[in-house]
């Protein structure tokens, strides 16, 4: 059984890229469950917002590209004297043409994708990383396709290749944290039936959502660097 929203909070979360699909239906879930959220968006929506209206007091809304450093910069700015149990940033991007091969894709499309979905991820982790506790937990989006090891069927080049590079930044990132009580998150959260995903996914955000959520608060207090699909199980690099 869920808490009900009146009591206190079970914690609060900085989630970036909360406007729709997947980071919409994680601010809800994480509401549904009690806690403090603040979502980021990249523009307005009406998603968000009919949530924060939903759950007054508990849902606090911020404007960000994570592409713009000085965006980055001046949010942390604005967040200076606040705290958060956990960041997760799950914001990114998709080349349109996911067929076209890594030698096929416009120069300019290769970088919105890389852009995104690694450099701009991981400034925005660097960037607001001071707003979480020592021992809380910072988690980012990332993909199964972003596994290595797992790619044995090839596809989707662009955005597989944006994925792994994302996750070495990350296991980089541990090492520079590896003294630190700091827990941290790749989550893969499977092929979900979102704008991004499609819908020839085989999975809804109703059932997938729970056990994303699950997994992320599970990890808190788990030092160290963890590549998890939403059931928990370790994804091979």
């Amino acid at each position: 059984m869920q808490p009900d929203a009146s009591e206190n909070p079970a914690g609060s979360i900085l989630l970036v890229g909360a406007s729709r699909g997947l980071g919409l239906a994680m601010a809800a879930e994480f509401l549904a469950r009690g806690w403090h959220v603040l979502g980021t968006e990249r523009s307005g929506g009406r998603g968000l917002h009919q949530l924060a209206k939903a759950h007054p007091g508990r849902l606090a809304i911020e404007r960000l590209e994570i592409t713009d450093a000085q965006q980055i910069a001046a949010l942390r700015a604005r967040l200076s004297d606040r705290r958060f149990d956990i960041l997760f940033v799950n914001a990114g991007t998709a080349n349109p043409e996911q067929d076209e091969t890594i030698a096929q894709v416009s120069d300019d499309v290769f970088i919105r994708v890389m852009l995104t979905n690694a450099l701009g991820v991981m400034r925005t982790v660097e960037g607001l990383q001071d707003l979480v506790g020592q021992d809380g937990l910072i988690g980012v989006m990332s993909s199964g396709q972003g596994s290595i090891a797992n790619n044995t069927r090839g596809g989707r080049e662009v955005y597989r290749g944006s994925k792994a590079a994302l996750n070495q930044y990350m296991r980089s990132y541990a090492a520079r944290h590896a003294e630190s009580a700091l827990a941290m998150l790749l989550l893969a959260p499977g092929w979900i039936r979102t704008e991004l995903g499609g819908p020839q996914a085989p999975f809804s955000l109703e059932e997938t959502i729970p056990q994303i959520v699950d997994v992320v608060i599970a990890q808190q207090h788990n030092p160290g660097l963890h590549y998890l699909d939403r059931q928990g199980m370790t994804v091979a690099w």
